[in-house]
C-alpha cells in the first residue's frame, strides 16, 4: 500500500467534484432559452458547457448568432439558477463521509461558479464543512489562472507542497499545477477522462472515499 501523504489543506472544486448539479444548471439554462425565444439544447450538450464559468455557459447555449441577448441571458439565468439550484443538487455519495473523516482539517471550495450561486447550494447542503469559499467573480480570474488557489492558501496560511486541490476537470488539473500544489482528479464528474489524463494529475480516483485511503 502506498504511504499516505500528508497535508494540511483540501481544496475542492463544486461542480462535478463535490456536488452532483449538473440537472439543475441544465433545467435552468433551457427556461432562460425559452425565455429568450431562443431553441432549448439537449441536456447532454449543456453539460458539457459546464466548467468554466456563467458567462461561457450562458454563450454557448444562447449561441453565437445571439450575442445581443447575452446579458439577459445572463440576467434572466439568475433568477431561473437560483429558485432551481437545490432541486435535486446534492452532494455526491461519499462525499459526507469525507468531508467528516476530514473534520479536523481546514477545508475549501475554489469553483469557477458565481459565488452567489455557490453560497446559496453549500448553505443548503452543509456550509460547516468549509472555512473558506471562492467563486469565480471574486476578481481573482478562473481556473486554469491559478489566482483563486493561491488566494486560499495565503488567505489561510498554507504551504503549497502542504495543499491538495480535487477537482474534475482540466481547468483543475492545469490550474492546480499552475499554482504550485498537486492535484488530484476525479473520475465521476462532468470531466472528460482522456482530457485529464493527458494533464497528468497526480492522483486519480473513481469515488470520493478513496480520498481518505490517500492523505492523511
Amino acid at each position: 500500500m502506498t504511504k499516505k501523504a500528508e497535508i494540511d489543506l483540501l481544496i475542492f472544486d463544486l461542480d462535478g467534484t463535490l456536488i452532483e448539479s449538473k440537472w439543475d444548471i441544465a433545467d435552468s439554462v433551457n427556461l432562460t432559452l425559452r425565455d429568450l425565444g431562443v431553441p432549448e439544447r439537449p441536456q447532454e450538450e449543456i453539460f458539457g458547457f459546464v466548467g468554466d464559468g456563467v458567462k461561457k455557459l450562458l454563450r454557448l447555449a444562447v449561441g453565437e448568432g445571439n450575442k445581443d441577448l447575452y446579458d439577459e441571458a445572463l440576467r434572466v439565468f439568475r433568477g431561473h439558477y437560483l429558485e432551481h439550484c437545490l432541486d435535486r443538487t446534492s452532494f455526491y455519495p461519499g462525499i459526507d463521509q469525507v468531508l467528516t473523516h476530514f473534520s479536523a482539517k481546514p477545508k475549501a471550495v475554489a469553483t469557477n461558479k458565481a459565488i452567489e450561486y455557490t453560497h446559496v447550494i453549500l448553505k443548503g447542503l452543509g456550509p460547516q464543512h468549509f472555512v473558506y469559499v471562492v467563486g469565480g467573480d471574486n476578481g481573482f480570474g478562473l481556473k486554469p489562472e491559478p489566482g483563486m488557489l493561491v488566494h486560499v492558501m495565503e488567505q489561510l496560511g498554507v504551504e503549497k507542497d502542504r495543499t491538495v486541490l480535487v477537482g474534475d476537470s482540466t481547468n483543475d488539473i492545469n490550474g492546480g499545477h499552475n499554482a504550485g500544489i498537486r492535484v488530484c482528479a476525479v473520475g465521476y464528474g462532468m470531466g472528460n477522462r482522456q482530457k485529464m489524463a493527458a494533464c497528468q494529475p497526480d492522483w486519480f480516483i473513481e469515488r470520493p472515499e478513496e480520498l481518505m485511503e490517500l492523505f492523511i
